[in-house]
């Protein structure tokens, strides 16, 4: 079912929230790309340079997303939001409402905590401040829930929308910490969950994963040294991603794909893997590459330490769906 060019999404609204860097940034510019006039949110400058990697005047901002849509020819609206405070989250909807009377898309991405992961240093929860579960679940979490609150009572009225929550494999085997791998398969859950009560109202919600993305942080990770500090693989095999990775927009793209599917519906409630969709609609990353299939069999193997045993497996050989779906039962 390949369908190579790039849908419109002219005349649709839609809401990215943390768009100032990475995944975010990269949806937001897609959506903005397609046509879709794109409220992006994120903190004030200086909170958000506290917060996150520090790239000092290479950091991307939330105007240089804006900027960025606009040179583009789309047209965003940049809208400062502390996802941490229930009240500018409410107010943010209202301001959408308010100007549009109708949202179309919400991108649950934001994030506060990267830094605060970042600088765990490899030690077990119970060496940590137990405040690190708001700080990676406030936002990462809750706001997520709260905005598709907000966003359902919208939707639901026209029977039409769709939300996605910006997921990843944390949700499913442990990653960064024990706080960040609860918030992404709650996460998960919460998808699956608010899909069922969702049912016959014409919005559609789930979860997207995408695989390693080359963002500013990931760099700097790298660049500082601290890759096995953070993340539990082989140093080299998380360098490698930063080659054969996703771009921060590849994600955009999948999005944009099924934004304008008028069968989107049939993945409401499901975790969806942008590899999968790529695949699905027959396009590729914006630099023209495949990027690294998180079911790829290989990529498993050499993920495990199995290198020779990576090098002669087909690339085209892939983990079923549900092997995958049984790894994460903890059944004894």
């Amino acid at each position: 079912m390949a369908k190579s060019s790039t849908p419109s999404l002219n005349g649709k609204i839609a809401l990215v929230t943390g768009a100032s860097r990475g995944i975010g940034r990269g949806i937001a510019l897609q959506l903005g790309q397609a046509g879709a006039t794109v409220y992006i949110t994120g903190r004030q400058p200086n909170e958000s340079l506290q917060n996150n990697c520090e790239y000092g005047d290479a950091l991307p901002t939330l105007e240089k997303t804006k900027q960025d849509i606009e040179d583009r020819g789309g047209k965003a609206v940049l809208v400062y939001c502390d996802h941490s405070d229930s009240e500018s989250v409410k107010a943010l909807f209202e301001r959408i409402d308010s100007e549009n009377g109708v949202l179309d898309i919400l991108v649950n991405n934001a994030f506060s905590a990267v830094n605060d992961i970042n600088n765990t240093e490899g030690k077990p929860f119970y060496e940590l401040d137990p405040n690190l579960w708001d700080k990676v679940n406030n936002v990462g979490l809750r706001n997520h829930y709260i905005c598709s609150v907000y966003a359902a009572r919208m939707m639901t009225k026209r029977k039409s929308g769709l939300i996605i929550n910006v997921s990843s494999i944390g949700g499913l085997t442990y990653a960064f910490n024990v706080a960040y791998g609860v918030g992404k398969m709650a996460l998960d859950r919460m998808a699956a969950d608010m899909a069922e009560e969702l049912k016959d109202t014409g919005v559609t919600i789930f979860s997207l994963w995408p695989a390693a993305v080359k963002t500013e942080c990931a760099r700097e990770l790298i660049t500082a040294g601290k890759v096995q500090q953070v993340v539990k693989a082989p140093t080299d095999m998380i360098e490698e991603s930063l080659t054969t990775g996703e771009t921060v927009e590849y994600a955009g793209r999948c999005i944009v794909h099924m934004a304008a599917d008028t069968k989107v519906n049939k993945r409401a409630g499901k975790i969806v893997f942008t590899s999968d969709v790529a695949r699905h609609y027959g396009f590729k990353d914006i630099d023209g590459a495949t990027p690294q299939d998180m079911r790829s069999v290989s990529v498993a193997l050499k993920f495990f330490g199995w290198r020779r045993l990576a090098a002669i497996t087909p690339a085209c050989l892939r983990i079923p769906l549900t092997a995958m779906h049984f790894t994460s039962y903890k059944f004894e």
